[in-house]
């Protein structure tokens, strides 16, 4: 008897709630995909209002039954498609814009029409929609949002709420978040303070939570947090939508964030994610360091990108020969990125090598605006900065500092393009056979130096990866495939292992176990191209693949509510998987 329970418990029922108690009210799983559902909104949604409801609408794919049952006679025209046939119309319509804010703005009036044909697109291709619906093109658009708004997409939680904040979240119409992405939209990728406009960032990542994660889209929340913005030009725009007035800082701003940290856990409970995004580097740090033991939270730009890199790193080893340990490490930027990717290298090493981590900082070097950061400029440091302070001489530019330091693995992450000038890239190719070149800042224009730059100034040596996507170059008749260090690798596949496991904290080691999984997706066949990472094609079996592993690690750490332990959490990770597939209605 005792068997049967256990083995009763292991197999998944697929009426069973995901990541301890959200409920799949809309038959959003891959477990639940053959089985009838009802279009339930308040009641059960038919006619004018079915098609007016972008969770249920199919628009031409309702069957001649559903278009009898749900009173849907004459409203729609009487051929009947289907799901592949949409799509296949769509993306011919998307191709047909030269513009790639035209696609974008194409593709959230999809979504606001018909979420699971968005999801469908988006899912069958991801590498010719991700740079549309993330950086580079989100970015342009959250420049623009102004005037490209049309519906509001998410919850805008500005001063004005403040000591409402709780009620602000129950007008949300969903009850069952498992994941919010927030900013406030003072730093948003390279282009700086977007204030309420930065709204484009949190529905860009949760569109790809849903579509390369695997988490159900009802179950995700974009919010915005504006305290104002610094930018003159949006205070003085008539078409701005955000509060018109400089940012509030020190007392006012943390208040805010506290009662937001607060009504969200009231809320949605200890189980919710909470992925900060595009802060200023002086409140990422603070927010991060003071709700990561009481709040189930992550930071993308500090942890995610250096999740990713560190994937990249430990793939290029194959490349390269070695261990991490035997590398020299320079970065161009010690902001969130800079210090947070540092510092996971640094973890990774000492796990490995059981050196202590003060030790194992010492092979990796930071550059900022004012020049190498050495001992004896530790007082006028920020504090996040002051860890990487060695005791060396001060070279005041990029160049004698990768002169003097020779660095084996130079990595960008200063927002300001072309500062990997011919010089800097031709001295690493100098004393380093194969040169490991990381441009990460994003969107393109913001690129240390080019993939045809990197390529050609290292005579087709160098080992090089972006941030936002480079074409193929060919140099010498030999292609070689840029690779892109895309957070979208990393935390879509974090996230889900999250959920799944029911976690409560986030904890560095399961940053690694995303890391080493990642790296492991890539196969020989990618490295004889000049690969470092996976090709994002296979993204959602990549993204298992980081769940199963991060919520292993939850599981082994404490951390995990979900209970019992499924048996094989790839197996689990992908029936828990939101599939865009059309249902069938009763």
């Amino acid at each position: 008897m005792e068997n049967a329970a256990i083995n009763e418990t292991t197999v998944v029922d697929p009426n069973s709630t995901v990541g301890g108690g959200v409920e799949d009210v809309y038959g959003e799983d891959r477990a639940t995909e053959d089985q009838l559902v009802t279009p339930w909104t308040v009641s059960v949604a038919s006619g004018y209002t079915l098609l007016r409801d972008p969770h249920h609408n199919k628009g031409l794919a309702f069957t001649e039954r559903e278009r009898d049952a749900h009173y849907l006679r004459g409203l729609l025209p009487p051929c009947i498609s289907n799901q592949e046939l949409q799509e296949k119309k769509l993306m011919q319509n998307i191709r047909s814009y030269d513009v790639p804010l035209h696609k974008y703005v194409a593709m959230m009036e999809l979504e606001e029409r018909n979420e699971r044909l968005f999801y469908k697109l988006l899912i069958d291709n991801v590498e010719e929609l991700l740079p549309i619906v993330y950086t580079p093109t989100v970015g342009e658009a959250c420049q623009k949002y102004g005037s490209i708004f049309k519906r509001p997409q998410g919850l805008y939680i500005s001063l004005k709420e403040k000591g409402k904040v709780l009620e602000v979240l129950k007008n949300w119409p969903e009850r069952s978040i498992q994941v919010i992405v927030v900013t406030d939209g003072e730093r948003i990728l390279g282009l700086g303070d977007l204030g309420c406009q930065g709204m484009g960032i949190p529905v860009g990542k949760l569109a790809l939570y849903t579509a390369l994660g695997g988490v159900r889209p009802s179950a995700c929340l974009p919010i915005t947090i504006d305290v104002g913005t610094n930018n003159q030009k949006l205070l003085d725009d008539e078409f701005y939508i955000g509060l018109k007035q400089k940012r509030a800082t020190g007392k006012e701003y943390y208040e805010l964030l506290e009662e937001f940290m607060s009504a969200v856990k009231q809320n949605y409970g200890e189980k919710v994610l909470v992925q900060f995004e595009d802060f200023a580097n002086h409140n990422a740090f603070e927010l991060l360091s003071k709700y990561r033991t009481s709040h189930l939270v992550f930071n993308d730009d500090i942890q995610g990108t250096a999740s990713v890199v560190l994937a990249g790193l430990v793939a290029s080893l194959k490349l390269l020969g070695g261990s991490l340990a035997d590398h020299t490490f320079m970065f161009l930027g010690a902001g969130e990125a800079g210090t947070g990717i540092a510092e996971l290298i640094a973890l990774e090493i000492s796990t490995k090598t059981n050196i202590p981590i003060e030790e194992t900082r010492k092979k990796i070097y930071l550059v900022d605006s004012k020049g190498l950061i050495v001992s004896s400029r530790k007082e006028s440091l920020q504090h996040f900065k002051k860890p990487w302070a060695h005791e060396c001489e001060p070279h005041s530019t990029l160049l004698d500092a990768v002169k003097a330091i020779k660095p084996t693995v130079l990595i960008g992450t200063s927002g300001v393009g072309q500062t990997f000038t011919k010089e800097v890239v031709e001295a690493m190719a100098a004393f380093n056979e194969r040169p490991l070149i990381m441009a990460l800042s994003n969107p393109t224009s913001q690129a240390e130096c080019t993939a045809e730059q990197a390529y050609t100034w290292t005579e087709g040596r160098v080992i090089f990866s972006s941030g936002s996507p480079f074409d193929p170059y060919e140099y010498n008749g030999k292609l070689h495939i840029p690779g892109q260090a895309n957070n979208a690798y990393i935390f879509p596949g974090l996230g889900f292992g999250l959920v799944i496991s029911g976690a409560i904290r986030v904890h560095d080691e399961m940053l690694l176990a995303a890391s080493e999984a990642l790296a492991n997706q890539v196969t020989q066949e990618h490295f004889d191209k000049g690969m470092i990472y996976p090709p994002l094609t296979n993204i959602r079996k990549i993204s298992a693949n980081i769940a199963a592993h991060v919520a292993a690690k939850a599981y082994d750490l404490g951390l995990a509510t979900r209970l019992p332990r499924p048996t094989d959490l790839v197996k689990y990770a992908e029936s828990c998987m939101y599939t865009p597939n059309y249902r069938s209605y009763r």
